[in-house]
């Protein structure tokens, strides 16, 4: 069996197929390498000049090593095996976007660190319970959230699932891929006298 790629090997390999030096590229791309990279390494944080990363469709199962990002507003670590949300301090200050869809994540603990986090990619997780998913609440400024494929979700009808996720997330916009739309309070009577 071949041995798992790594991620020097995957950016050598960008910078081969883009002709772009690594440490000027702004986006960078390094899903389903074959072989699959299984860790992410330190010699990541010295893409200083990168804003969005794609690691999608690996084998990674720890984010790791991203601290020197310093311009890093999108992270895509979709479809690896991540089973925990940790390592995100040193890119808490300017990661916008966070895309963790099919993984085996279970719990949240770790993400609220995330003080710009605007998107959120959660879909097909692990997730199961409210306690969980309330820890999203100290993310003040999420507005998207794609959470569908989660045991928490499949447990509810839709309607109370989008209703009780609204609820919870009160500056959400966008719910699984639709607009949130929130009931109006009732306004009090009007009494003529």
């Amino acid at each position: 069996m071949a041995k798992a790629t790594t991620i020097k090997e995957a950016l050598k390999r960008f910078e081969d197929r883009t002709k772009t030096p690594i440490n000027e590229a702004k986006e960078i791309d390094i899903c389903f390498q074959w072989p699959p990279i299984e860790r992410m390494e330190q010699c990541l944080s010295t893409l200083t000049a990168c804003e969005k990363l794609s690691i999608s469709t690996n084998m990674i199962d720890k984010i790791y090593g991203i601290s020197g990002m310093k311009n890093l507003r999108i992270l895509s670590l979709g479809r690896n095996y991540i089973k925990q949300i940790s390592g995100l301090e040193g890119v808490s200050e300017t990661l916008e976007e966070l895309w963790l869809s099919y993984n085996l994540i279970e719990k949240l603990k770790g993400i609220n660190c995330l003080k710009k986090l605007r998107v959120l990619y959660l879909s097909n997780n692990l997730i199961k319970d409210w306690v969980e998913f309330n820890r999203l609440q100290d993310l003040t400024t999420l507005e998207e959230l794609l959470f569908v494929g989660n045991p928490l979700v499949e447990a509810l009808e839709e309607t109370v699932w989008k209703s009780e996720a609204a609820k919870r997330l009160i500056n959400l916009k966008k719910l699984d891929g639709e607009t949130v739309v929130r009931e109006e309070p009732e306004a009090a009577p009007i009494t003529v006298t």
